[in-house]
């Protein structure tokens, strides 16, 4: 797999952004999170006055093959039709962007419809769909390492534009199976906890899916290897837009920049992202927790606090790009708020 030079990051500079922050002309640790994003931030970008310059969001879009077990209410042509829908700035991801200033890419990693002429979609596309792996690997390892190169080089990109923050979102009818498959094993969590209704399974629904994933599960155990052998479970189980999520977090994380994690789907992807570099983490901001059963769950498997609990369970990275207001305002309270020096206020503490 391709390698990735991520360090944590440089915590020397901590005491003198703490400095700063307890220094506003405010009670000291009255802005609560606000100031944990803050210190955050400071230690990503190495700096007292942080900025989110020209932030981007890549929507990844990918079919696969385990849909045709009817594990998603959802027909597969329904990824397709909302690529489709996104370049007419019809959707939610397109809502948000708008609202919030960002930079959206849409981009064809892996859907079963040719989406080459459409005009708005950035055409990568590895194959037609994974493979369905209730039978074998979702792709090769040749794909696998396609998807990574993908998602990295899409990040390159929006740093040549002056990219400073990143927000990730995905577009695949059945991509909460993977993801609940990767919980179960990367967080050691028995899979029935992992499984909810993603778009809108019924409880029949949800017992057929724990059904076919306990089978493809047990079907693979025997292969299962470490995350970095050629058998891991990324590419066992994965689909093509969410292997690529995890190339352009790590790639991002690699390049000290401000890391968005939306919902289910793409905590599932930053924990992978971890497992295979702990201190990817250190860039991350976990921006929600969803309605899926088990999103609680996998975000305190690596101890995260989501900013925001509105129960969205769209995907497309939504939930992220609803957090940014907050963290813009963690970043505003760093460069436009006075001290208590500057403002003649008496510090009292």
């Amino acid at each position: 797999m391709k390698t990735f030079d991520i360090k944590p990051v440089d915590q020397s500079l901590q005491p003198a952004i703490q400095e700063k922050i307890d220094n506003l002309n405010k009670p000291k640790g009255s802005l609560g999170r606000l100031e944990e994003l803050a210190m955050q931030i400071c230690l990503i970008q190495q700096t007292l006055s942080p900025s989110l310059n020209h932030p981007c969001h890549l929507l990844l879009g990918g079919d696969h093959g385990i849909e045709r077990e009817g594990v998603s209410v959802s027909p597969r042509e329904v990824t397709w039709q909302q690529m489709i829908n996104f370049t007419h700035g019809g959707g939610g991801v397109n809502m948000f962007c708008r609202q919030h200033g960002f930079k959206l890419r849409i981009v064809d990693v892996g859907v079963d419809y040719d989406l080459s002429s459409v005009a708005g979609i950035i055409d990568h596309k590895i194959a037609r769909g994974t493979k369905n792996f209730l039978y074998e690997p979702a792709m090769s390892e040749a794909e696998f390492e396609r998807a990574i190169q993908i998602g990295s080089d899409l990040v390159d990109e929006c740093i040549q534009e002056g990219c400073r923050i990143l927000s990730i979102g995905e577009m695949g009818i059945g991509n909460t199976s993977p993801s609940s498959i990767w919980m179960s094993l990367f967080g050691d969590i028995p899979l029935q906890d992992c499984i909810g209704a993603g778009a809108g399974l019924n409880h029949d629904g949800i017992r057929h899916k724990y059904e076919v994933l306990s089978k493809a599960l047990s079907h693979h155990q025997s292969n299962l290897s470490p995350l970095t052998s050629h058998l891991s479970p990324l590419r066992i189980f994965g689909g093509f837009e969410m292997i690529a999520a995890i190339g352009a977090m790590l790639r991002a994380a690699e390049q000290h920049l401000i890391i968005l994690i939306d919902g289910f789907i793409m905590t599932a992807c930053a924990l992978a992202a971890i497992r295979l570099y702990p201190a990817s983490q250190d860039y991350m901001i976990f921006t929600h927790c969803g309605d899926e059963s088990g999103h609680q769950m996998m975000l305190d498997i690596v101890d995260a606090k989501p900013l925001l609990h509105l129960g969205l369970r769209l995907g497309e990275g939504t939930g992220a790009l609803c957090a940014f207001p907050i963290i813009d305002s963690a970043v505003r309270m760093m460069n436009e708020m006075n001290n208590f020096d500057n403002a003649k206020i008496t510090k009292y503490f």
